[in-house]
């Protein structure tokens, strides 16, 4: 019955109270320590402070540029597409679906890795040219949508 059920004795620890006396094993500074920044109220220090010192992240060289509004394409190399069928029609949802791909946010992008022996329809973002050769040789057709 749901109101007999109980969790197993030993299995469910009390709260660990803080600052309770002197006998809670954990009175007084309640784990704080004595004086100092992380002992306050409030106190502490933001990630990545060394204490006043030239932080990490601010002492290494910065190269290049990251742009950080890209919306990178899921690539998928071709011998991955070897598993479909004779005609079949590839796009991202059957590859989401096969479990070829986790997910695809911004689009797919076929790459021309491995070889490809049978007649496939491709819709995909993008594909790079010796993908687009490969399936065009085995028949296929390579549409960007």
């Amino acid at each position: 019955m749901l109101n007999e059920l109980h969790p197993v004795p030993g299995s469910v620890k009390s709260a660990y109270r803080k600052g309770r006396g002197i006998g809670s094993g954990n009175g007084k500074t309640a784990g704080r320590g004595h004086k100092g920044q992380k002992a306050r109220s409030g106190g502490g220090v933001r990630i990545g402070f060394e204490g006043g010192q030239m932080p990490l992240v601010r002492r290494v060289p910065k190269r290049g540029f990251n742009n950080i509004f890209a919306k990178p394409l899921t690539a998928v190399n071709l011998n991955r597409l070897s598993s479909f069928e004779d005609g079949a029609t590839v796009d991202a949802e059957i590859l989401l679906e096969e479990g070829i791909l986790s997910d695809c946010k911004y689009g797919l992008k076929i790459l021309g890795v491995g070889e490809l022996t049978k007649k496939l329809t491709v819709r995909a973002s993008a594909f790079s040219a010796s993908a687009k050769e490969k399936i065009e040789a085995a028949g296929g057709k390579a549409e960007v949508v």
